[in-house]
């Protein structure tokens, strides 16, 4: 956004632009910069990717609750594995 404190850069201004590292430093720069993608998480902590096959109508009842139907089937795995 444009405005009297933030006004548009000029091509001198682009032209004068020096990297972040030049004008604070390598270690402060390094911060400036959040590295793509997520960030990595625990090994033991990641799920599996696995290939399972499911009746219809268990698929449907999971599914019809919409969006985040595999946590809530995940969700139903975990209790009865906890009440055996």
């Amino acid at each position: 956004m444009v405005s009297d404190e933030n006004p548009a850069w000029t091509k001198a201004d682009f032209a004068a632009a020096r990297p972040a590292d030049q004008v604070h430093g390598a270690a402060l720069a390094a911060r400036l910069v959040r590295p793509p993608g997520r960030p990595a998480m625990a090994p033991e902590l990641r799920k599996e990717r696995v290939t399972i096959r499911l009746s219809p109508d268990i698929l449907a009842h999971f599914r019809a609750g919409g969006r985040g139907w595999q946590g809530r089937l995940e969700a139903s795995l975990r209790a009865v594995i906890k009440a055996r």
